[in-house]
C-alpha cells in the first residue's frame, strides 16, 4: 500500500470527495470538491470509483513524496504546474509513481484556474467521517484530521490493486475536459424566493458584471456590484440551501453557495447557479468578474446530461486504452504474462493472464 509523505503542504491542501450527503438534516455541511468534474475526471482516468478521495490543491500546490509502494497518479482541474523528480509531468495523464518519487506544485498561470486535484490509483485513505472522506476544516472533522495538509503528515492510499498500472499513460483529451473559461457566463434556475425581489432587482441581476471579493471561500462566493433591489425586505424563515443558491441580504450583493455552505439560512435566494457551472466559479479568484444569464429547470437538466456522456466517453476511452495494443515511443512492447493468489473461503487459487499486445 503506497504511503506519501507532505514535504511541503502548499496554500490550503485538503483531501476531499464528492461531500456526505447525508448529514444535512442534521446541520453537517456536505463539503468536498469544489470543482467536482475535475475530481470526477481525475479519477476516471485512473479507474477509479468517481468519488474515491483526492488531494484539492489551491493556487499553491504542495511538496509530496512517495515514501514506500507505487501507484498511478492524475492531476486535473487549474493548470498547475507539476513535476516528478524535477522534470515537468502533464495534467490530464495518469503517470506512475514509485518510492523515492518526489511529486512538486507550482502555482498556475493567470486563468488558469484555482483548484487543481491530485488523484491516485483508488485513492486516499482517511477515516469515513459520515459517510464521506471530505474535510470540513470549519467543524475539524473529516479528510486528514479535520484540517488542511501540514508538512509531514503522513497519507496512505487505498490499495491500488493489481491492474493499477495499465492506465499509465492514459490522457484525457482536450474535447473531454470541462470548459472553465473565466469569462463565461453562469447558468442560473430562478430560485425559491426570486418575487421577492422586484423586476427592476431581477434585471439587474441578470444584466450586472459582479466582482468577486476577497470574502470568497469554500463556503460561498460573495460578489460586489450593482444592488439587487427586494420587494419589501431580505429576510425570510430559515430554509434549506442547496448547493448553488445565490442569497441576496439586505445590502443587495449577491452570494452563491458553495461546498462548505451552511445547510439553511434565512436570506432570499433570487437563483440557484447550475451545478455544471460551479466548477467555472470555483475556478475564478478574488478580482475577477463574473455575469449571470438566465436558464430553465428543463435545460440545466440537460446539462447534467451533456456532462454525463463527458464522463461515460472518458470511460469508453480508458477501456479501448487498455483493450486495443497502444504504440508508445514508436515501440510496441512484447506480450507479458502475470499471476496472482487469491483466496476465497480458505482455497487459494492461481490466476495467470497475459497482456496482450
Amino acid at each position: 500500500m503506497p504511503v506519501i509523505e507532505v514535504i511541503k503542504p502548499g496554500m490550503f491542501t485538503t483531501v476531499q470527495d464528492l461531500g456526505r450527503f447525508r448529514s444535512q438534516m442534521q446541520g453537517v455541511p456536505v463539503a468536498g470538491a469544489m470543482d467536482s468534474a475535475a475530481l470526477r475526471l481525475g479519477n476516471i482516468l485512473l479507474g477509479n470509483d468517481e468519488n474515491a478521495a483526492g488531494l484539492e490543491v489551491t493556487i499553491t500546490g504542495p511538496t509530496l513524496k512517495v515514501i514506500t509502494g507505487e501507484c498511478c497518479c492524475a492531476i486535473t482541474g487549474a493548470e498547475v504546474g507539476v513535476t516528478k523528480n524535477g522534470l515537468p509531468i502533464s495534467n490530464w495523464t495518469v503517470h506512475k509513481i514509485v518510492t523515492g518519487d518526489e511529486i512538486s506544485f507550482s502555482p498556475p498561470p493567470q486563468n488558469g484556474g484555482v483548484r487543481a486535484y491530485f488523484c491516485v490509483s483508488s485513492g486516499f485513505e482517511v477515516p469515513l467521517s459520515m459517510g464521506s472522506r471530505s474535510t470540513y476544516t470549519r467543524g475539524g472533522f473529516g479528510g486528514h484530521k479535520g484540517r488542511a495538509l501540514k508538512a509531514e503528515d503522513v497519507l496512505r492510499t487505498v490499495d491500488p490493486g493489481v491492474l493499477s498500472g495499465e492506465h499509465e499513460g492514459f490522457v484525457c483529451p482536450p474535447r473531454l475536459r470541462p470548459d472553465r473559461n473565466p469569462g463565461a457566463p453562469l447558468r442560473v434556475m430562478p430560485g425559491q424566493q426570486e418575487e421577492a425581489f422586484t423586476e427592476e432587482g431581477i434585471e439587474t441581476f441578470y444584466s450586472s458584471e459582479y466582482v468577486i471579493t476577497n470574502s470568497a471561500d469554500r463556503m460561498g462566493y460573495r460578489m460586489e456590484g450593482a444592488a439587487i433591489a427586494h420587494r419589501e425586505g431580505a429576510d425570510i424563515i430559515s430554509d434549506g440551501i442547496c448547493l448553488g443558491s445565490v442569497q441576496v441580504p439586505g445590502h443587495g450583493q449577491p452570494i452563491v453557495m458553495l461546498a462548505d455552505r451552511q445547510t439553511t439560512g434565512g436570506y432570499t435566494k433570487i437563483g440557484v447557479v447550475c451545478t455544471v457551472d460551479l466548477g467555472k466559479l470555483a475556478q475564478r479568484l478574488p478580482g475577477q468578474k463574473v455575469r449571470f444569464v438566465k436558464t430553465t429547470l428543463a435545460e440545466a437538466v440537460s446539462f447534467l446530461q451533456q456532462e454525463a456522456t463527458l464522463f461515460n466517453s472518458l470511460k469508453e476511452l480508458r477501456a479501448d486504452w487498455r483493450r486495443i495494443p497502444q504504440v508508445k515511443e514508436n515501440h510496441v512492447p512484447a506480450a507479458e504474462t502475470r499471476s496472482i493468489c487469491v483466496t476465497v473461503n480458505g482455497k487459494t487459487h492461481s490466476v495467470l493472464w497475459e497482456v496482450l499486445n
